[in-house]
């Protein structure tokens, strides 16, 4: 069966190699033991398959792909003992077909880029996947282990990948879509991707998608992607203590639109209203909410013991609630807000040259008890600190011995100016975001959580490359962060035995 394609294969001649440029020297000289030279003619090869699935030479098998209302959308003629090399599925197909066309039965979607699948034509907008060893203009990827695709087009190739178990091209459309949640769509792509990976089970992608949208959330919730988004991805987002966005004032008018433009059933709509963090809202907001807001009226029973506790928060110290209520619970947790309230951005330039050091301010808490309430920090940002474990250390006679002196890796302390007694019952904790701009749009790619250094998580910038200008952890040389103080309180609760 693939004798034909074997005998057009073995017709590559050394000429057409040499003449290409192809032929190359490896190893050791004449007369060296077990040395020679090698000749490559790789790139004529891969040529030379493009060719023949073009031109149909030596093709064994005819692919008929279908939809599946019977609609022939269009016929391939290939080669079977390419498509038994790149696709298991596709061995098992031609080891049991009785005849010589092939019937696949595809969606709509994954139907019109069977021909990428297998061949395609590139154009000016697509981007260039795989082992790009020629620059021809059609590229297919199971004859050439290249092909070209948009965003609009990388949820049917991983389903075809998937299907026909190509592992390479199924990982390279994983990365391809990791490394372009951030690029600008007509109507977005990021939450459109999520629920692929999750009926796919594509883990990867799935926390890529849920820690993009995460981490950006309030650039999402001013895109039109936000209200097309479903109930399952809402509640995903909503039990999250990472977002990051301006307050939970935000979150909630985001949410009020969701549910007046979706119309979800009463339960759904509950349940999303009850994960909304109401005591971190100042009380004029709630206020202002339990009067204007038209889903509020509509639920407000379904988050009547959440408002009173709410403002049950707000009219004592958070140290007197904790003696009453479990203060760890979800309602009394902040989230990553970017308010002045919350935090500063911190702009390093040039960030290897020496320690540089910032001082802002915070409320103290979100407790009304306490938002009139000041706290002055002062942060140290240090490019080549040295562990404890790698400091010059001194013998008894105080030689210095050697040491692994070599570099050193960043680091951050955030400390109070002063101490006081309202820091009773709370623990702050510290949340450093690293920006990054992706595609030409800023957003928030590492974040870091310690309470008073990040060598505490000991992976502060480990990998970040702070010398070399185009590093991703750089914005026109400089490091741009942001830094959000979160306070929580510890439970007072007596057990009663």
């Amino acid at each position: 069966m693939v004798k034909p394609l074997v005998q057009l294969l073995l017709t590559l001649s050394l000429q057409e190699a040499a003449a290409a440029g192809m032929l190359k020297v490896d190893g050791a000289q004449d007369g060296a033991a077990g040395g020679g030279d090698t000749i490559s003619h790789s790139l004529a090869l891969v040529q030379r398959l493009e060719a023949l699935l073009l031109q149909g030479n030596g093709s064994d098998v005819s692919l008929r792909v279908e939809t599946p209302s019977g609609d022939e959308v269009k016929k391939i003629q290939a080669h079977s003992l390419v498509l038994s090399l790149q696709s298991p599925m596709f061995e098992e197909l031609l080891l049991s077909r009785n005849s010589s066309t092939l019937v696949l039965k595809e969606n709509a979607d994954c139907a019109a880029v069977f021909d990428k699948f297998i061949r395609s034509t590139k154009s000016s907008n697509e981007f260039c996947l795989g082992l790009c060893l020629i620059q021809p203009i059609r590229q297919r990827y199971l004859y050439c282990g290249e092909l070209s695709l948009r965003l609009d087009q990388a949820t049917p190739l991983h389903k075809l990948a998937s299907k026909y178990q190509v592992l390479s091209l199924q990982q390279g459309v994983t990365q391809y879509m990791t490394q372009n949640l951030a690029r600008d769509s007509p109507s977005g792509h990021v939450a459109g991707w999520y629920e692929y990976a999750v009926l796919a089970g594509d883990a990867t992608l799935r926390d890529s998608c849920l820690q993009y949208l995460a981490w950006n959330l309030s650039s999402v919730l001013q895109s039109g992607e936000w209200v097309t988004i479903s109930s399952r991805l809402l509640m995903a987002l909503l039990q999250r203590s990472d977002l990051i966005l301006q307050s939970e004032m935000e979150l909630f008018a985001a949410l009020e639109a969701w549910i007046i433009q979706n119309q979800p059933d009463g339960l759904t709509a509950e349940n999303a209203l009850r994960a909304v963090r109401y005591a971190m809202m100042p009380p004029k907001e709630l206020f202002r909410l339990q009067t204007q807001s038209p889903v509020l009226a509509r639920y407000q029973e379904s988050v009547r013991d959440l408002l009173y506790m709410s403002y049950q928060f707000h009219s004592a110290s958070p140290l007197h609630m904790a003696k009453y209520f479990d203060v760890n619970c979800s309602l009394f947790v902040p989230r990553n807000y970017l308010s002045s309230l919350w935090g500063a951005p911190w702009i390093i330039n040039n960030p290897t040259r020496d320690d540089r050091s910032t001082s802002f301010q915070t409320q103290l808490g979100p407790s009304g008890h306490d938002t009139s309430k000041r706290v002055t920090w002062n942060a140290l940002f240090s490019p080549r600190w040295l562990p404890l474990s790698m400091r010059p250390m001194y013998t008894d006679s105080g030689a210095m011995q050697p040491t692994r002196v070599e570099g050193g890796r960043p680091r951050i302390i955030i400390t109070p100016a002063t101490s006081s007694a309202d820091f009773a019952g709370v623990n702050f904790q510290k949340t450093v975001l690293v920006m990054a701009r992706q595609q030409g749009k800023l957003m928030v790619r590492h974040v870091f959580n310690f309470h008073q250094s990040t060598e505490e998580n000991g992976d502060f910038l480990a990998e970040a490359d702070l010398h070399r200008r185009t590093s991703e952890y750089l914005i026109d040389s400089s490091l741009s962060l942001h830094i959000v103080v979160k306070p929580l309180y510890q439970t007072l609760i007596t057990i009663k035995n």
